[in-house]
């Protein structure tokens, strides 16, 4: 078992040059000194690999250009690598995961899962069978006031749930640019990216912040989803109406092509006695709105909040806190479920079985456009509603 005050020894795939969430990963990771960057396969170019080693202050002899490369070299060291985090397209996620895994390192990945469902089974099939952690970075379920509302939810200090609206509009793939922006190339790439786009690179991110504040599990879905840019293989824009458990409906929009939108993932739990409200503008605050009209705002490391915000908060309220700290908090359940607190998977810390539930989004989803009809999300159950 790894103690809490010895850092863990962590390898990044991806993150070379240049890259966005690989900096993110890597900058989360080292925020709270629970791990140590020791190695990694930063690009498939050996000489861009080299690079960014040197720019993170790793040894060039353990920048890597494979996940068997890692592997192989690192279990040759008595201070070899004890976990891996993937910041890679998706269609390398189950070949690094699996490897990874099946070598006893532990692993946390950037979602979604995989590029497919049947690679997330299968995956989700090695996980169970080692004893290993596996963790995914839904980034958004580690702000402190997304805790808080979960927690509040979960008291009943909403009451019943009667309504779950989740909107995350984007506005960088309005125009194409795929031949100019690598991000935007793999995203919009079938054989890559999967077979969601706009769905599988921040629809997932609703879907599983709406289960994750709600506590509600979506029955079923009626999905509109569309390619609004002209040649784009996948979808852009996604409207989809759900249905949770017991009949509670919602609403969830997610779009990449909404001109002037920045990223503004919002949810809202409506109640029969108060309702609540998160914005990822202002993710210190929490709203929560009285049947009289009355508008209460609740801010991160206040007295106000309980014991699951303090925890995710490290400054005094007043003093804002943002995307790399909610994925340092990820990073630091991570820290604790190897150390022994396995508690955590699928309850604070999204794991096998959310990655699972994610794929299985997609897919039923992409079927539900298709047929233009409602249809179950359930794992036993392929059938239309």
């Amino acid at each position: 078992m790894t103690m809490p005050h010895q850092p863990i020894r962590l390898a990044l795939f991806g993150g070379g040059p240049g890259a966005f969430i690989g900096a993110v990963h890597w900058r989360a990771a080292m925020l709270d000194r629970r791990f140590e960057l020791v190695a990694g396969a930063f690009s498939r170019d050996a000489a861009r690999s080299a690079q960014q080693a040197r720019a993170l202050n790793v040894a060039e002899d353990r920048a890597y250009t494979s996940v068997d490369a890692l592997i192989a070299a690192e279990a040759l060291r008595s201070d070899g690598v004890q976990a891996v985090a993937i910041a890679t397209p998706n269609d390398s996620h189950f070949e690094i995961a699996s490897a990874a895994l099946k070598a006893g390192l532990h692993v946390i990945c950037d979602k979604p899962m995989t590029a497919t469902l049947d690679q997330a089974r299968a995956l989700a099939e090695i996980v169970r069978g080692g004893e290993s952690v596996y963790a995914l970075t839904y980034t958004y379920t580690g702000y402190a006031m997304i805790r808080e509302a979960r927690a509040m939810v979960a008291a009943g200090d909403i009451g019943q749930v009667r309504k779950i609206v989740v909107t995350y509009p984007q506005g960088w793939l309005a125009s194409a640019i795929e031949s100019e922006v690598a991000g935007a190339a793999w995203r919009t790439d079938p054989a890559r990216a999967g077979i969601g786009g706009c769905i599988g690179d921040i629809g997932v991110h609703a879907f599983q912040a709406a289960e994750y504040v709600s506590g509600l599990r979506v029955d079923r879905l009626c999905a509109d989803l569309s390619s609004v840019v002209e040649g784009r293989a996948l979808d852009d824009d996604c409207n989809i109406l759900l249905r949770f458990e017991g009949g509670v409906p919602g609403v969830l929009m997610v779009s990449q092509i909404s001109l002037g939108e920045r990223n503004s993932l919002t949810i809202q739990v409506y109640g029969n006695e108060r309702s609540i409200m998160w914005k990822h503008d202002t993710p210190d605050e929490l709203q929560i709105l009285h049947a009289d009209n009355r508008r209460e705002t609740r801010f991160a490391g206040s007295p106000a909040v309980g014991p699951a915000a303090v925890a995710a908060s490290r400054l005094p309220t007043g003093h804002p806190e943002g995307f790399v700290e909610a994925f340092a908090n990820l990073y630091g359940d991570f820290a604790q479920a190897i150390a022994g607190e396995r508690t955590l998977l699928d309850n604070q810390l999204p794991s096998a079985g959310e990655g699972v539930r994610s794929l299985l989004f997609i897919d039923r989803a992409v079927r539900s456009a298709r047929d233009q009809c409602w249809i179950n999300l359930r794992e036993t159950d392929h059938e239309n509603a």
